[in-house]
């Protein structure tokens, strides 16, 4: 997440101290002593928030915000006043200010402020670029969900649901991505200027559902884990979404919400009714060629993370990524990108829980998979590779379910 703060105060003394606070807990400031030092540094791409005095000499904090907001109306710009009253306050909250805090005003509440708007640009600038990857077509969203039949057929799907204003239903294994196909299902439907407000279902009382739905107003309301709503909460949804609101609605989920049906742990009318439109996000193990691209992709976002270079990445070391089955699919992924940029060991497996023969056949896979990496899915030199005869080495493939085609560069 971005951490940069640009802060402007023409008093030096205050503004020095307020850049070693900031220091002091990890966030990034750039320190400007008035409008014009600044100017040039506010920029709609500008991944951080804006601290500023409000009474400077020349340009003050006012026409900061408006020259800001113009840059960017999603950029989050927090006033400073040692001289504040209501009519100010209001006044900067009606022309579009993040916040509006009064000096001195306590630490804890400054970088309370502070993570909050940070977190705010940082969804603001990802959602920019998802919708920016979106746009520039297929070759872009390979890298998103990768280029398997499977991925295709899912990318396809969420494209012909988004236009719609329908229900729709988002399933996957868990680390599949549940709430980032809905996020995308937002961005390229006719709500994308609308908001994105995403919930988890256990914390959703029905008290809440009024409340998400007027926030999610002309956008979408995307519930997280929908199997967890309460019963109370369940029938809520439902008389919502049946009296009618100006939010789409998506929800997703990690289970069988049809088997949560029939065990009677689900109500049978807001599954059918949510269940208008469904998604399906197939696991990595139904699409091990999906794994390099999504793998150089989570490499070089970890990188750009570190600030350090991405290291190369073997044959050898990718086609052992394709052998494992990754329960956790791209969260675990992701997660085994960073400890490979940052050079650490990976994660024991979970292999000293299978017996013997499991093991062994886990180690004969992943032998298979590593040949057709080396050769660039040529069976026929992989086999050699490996001193099997062609029948044996199909035979093989066929009992682990490998596809040679899925290993070509």
């Amino acid at each position: 997440m971005t951490r940069k703060v640009l802060l402007v105060d023409d008093d030096v003394a205050v503004r020095d101290a307020l850049g070693q606070t900031l220091e002091l807990h990890d966030l990034d400031p750039a320190t400007f002593g008035s409008f014009v030092a600044a100017k040039d540094h506010i920029t709609a791409a500008f991944p951080g928030v804006i601290l500023s005095d409000i009474r400077m000499p020349g340009r003050d904090g006012f026409h900061l915000l408006d020259y800001a907001l113009e840059k960017d109306p999603e950029l989050p710009v927090i006033l400073l006043t040692g001289e504040g009253d209501i009519p100010m306050a209001v006044r900067a909250i009606s022309q579009g200010a993040f916040d509006f805090l009064e000096k001195p005003c306590a630490t804890a509440e400054l970088l309370a402020v502070l993570e909050r708007a940070l977190k705010t640009r940082a969804l603001v600038l990802e959602n920019r670029e998802l919708k920016r990857k979106l746009e520039t077509g297929d070759a872009a969203t390979r890298m998103l969900f990768g280029s398997s039949a499977q991925a295709k057929e899912m990318r396809a799907r969420a494209r012909s649901v988004a236009p719609t204003q329908a229900e729709v239903l988002v399933t996957g294994a868990p680390g599949s991505g549940v709430s980032k196909v809905a996020e995308v299902i937002h961005l390229m439907s006719p709500v994308a200027q609308g908001p994105f407000v995403k919930r988890v279902a256990a914390s959703f009382s029905a008290e809440d559902i009024a409340a998400g739905f007027q926030e999610a107003a002309q956008g979408t309301l995307f519930l997280d884990e929908v199997q967890l709503l309460s019963t109370e909460a369940q029938y809520a949804v439902l008389d919502a979404l049946e009296r009618g609101v100006e939010a789409r609605m998506i929800a997703g989920t990690t289970v069988d919400l049809q088997a949560a049906v029939t065990a009677g742990a689900f109500n049978a009318d807001l599954f059918y009714r949510l269940d208008v439109m469904r998604v399906r996000i197939p696991s990595l193990a139904e699409r091990p060629s999906d794994i390099p691209v999504l793998f150089r992709h989570y490499v070089a976002q970890a990188a750009e993370q570190a600030g350090i270079k991405a290291p190369e990445i073997s044959a050898e070391y990718m086609a052992s990524l394709m052998a494992r089955d990754w329960p956790g699919n791209a969260r675990s992924l992701m997660s085994a990108a960073m400890r490979f940029v940052l050079g650490m060991p990976e994660e024991v497996s979970e292999a000293a829980e299978l017996g013997l023969a499991e093991q062994m056949a886990q180690v004969e896979r992943s032998l298979l998979i590593a040949a057709l990496g080396r050769e660039n899915g040529r069976a026929a030199a992989a086999a050699q590779s490996l001193k099997l005869p062609r029948k044996t080495f199909y035979d093989k493939l066929a009992r682990y379910g490998i596809r040679p085609e899925d290993y070509r560069r």
